[in-house]
């Protein structure tokens, strides 16, 4: 009792740890009765790192990144996000664990009866006790880091383009300055000039902010642009963590037909050119 009411007192910073990995996963095992769809899997996020995340289809990637935010329990494995185990985690270490992270749904999950500036303003409703007034402010200027003008704060998600839910999305993600942005395929969706200028975007802030990016997606583009490292998930784990230009020579099968198919080659091409 005596630890929880010390934790009270202490700040988000000194509850997380500030020097090891920003995200570890070990011997995770997901299971929906006999269909087994993770076993044994580890992966090791680095702090300032933009991590792709691929895999064929079934393979438990958005099964992944429920388990990670907390919205499934596994059947066995841990996972630490800053040094804390979720599943022993105070609820106090809780709170400072979801004002670290940000996370961008694939279809945004904005509230459609809200407009976009409430949106954004939402979780500092929730987790600050910053006055309505330096909420809106932060709203607007989090509206504004991520491309959209002043007056698309006021429209409601149903009266965006494809593209501005997206960027609508990840301002709210946005919201409490985290240090790890998930981000569950953000460009699906997006016509390729698009697709690029978020890839842009999310480059940009991750360089600005310093950000820890963990990102599934199936774009080829995207992960050639502005991943560090690209996790691959197949046979219920995953099998390899490298850069793209490693993962080229690899020669685990699904890899190859992936990296070293048609549309791997034009991705890489584009880099290239």
């Amino acid at each position: 009792m005596s630890d929880q009411v010390d934790e009270e007192h202490l700040t988000d910073e000194e509850l997380l740890d500030q020097e090891g990995p920003a995200l570890e996963v070990h011997g995770l095992v997901n299971a929906f009765g006999d269909h087994v769809v993770h076993q044994d899997l580890d992966l090791t996020v680095n702090r300032g790192e933009v991590l792709g995340v691929v895999g064929g289809s079934g393979a438990g990637k958005s099964v992944l990144l429920n388990t990670i935010i907390g919205l499934r329990e596994p059947q066995a494995g841990t996972v630490r996000v800053f040094g804390q185990d979720l599943e022993r985690a105070s609820q106090r270490r809780w709170d400072a664990i979801n004002r670290s992270w940000g996370v961008l749904f694939q279809q945004g999950a904005l509230f459609s009866n809200l407009s976009v500036r409430d949106n954004v303003a939402s979780p500092m409703f929730e987790h600050t006790k910053l006055s309505k007034a330096e909420i809106y402010e932060l709203a607007d200027l989090k509206i504004a880091l991520v491309g959209l003008r002043r007056d698309a704060g006021f429209l409601k998600p149903a009266e965006l383009s494809g593209g501005m839910r997206k960027r609508a999305g990840l301002a709210r993600a946005l919201a409490l300055d985290p240090e790890l942005l998930f981000l569950d395929e953000p460009t699906a969706g997006l016509d390729p000039i698009g697709a690029a200028a978020f890839d842009e975007l999310i480059k940009d802030l991750s360089d600005t902010l310093d950000l820890t990016v963990f990102m599934i997606t199936h774009d080829l583009d995207t992960l050639y642009a502005i991943t560090d490292r690209v996790a691959v998930i197949a046979d219920k784990k995953v099998v390899a963590v490298a850069p793209v230009r490693e993962l080229e020579s690899s020669d685990h099968p699904w890899i190859r037909e992936y990296f070293l198919g048609p549309r791997g080659r034009a991705a890489r091409g584009k880099r290239e050119a």
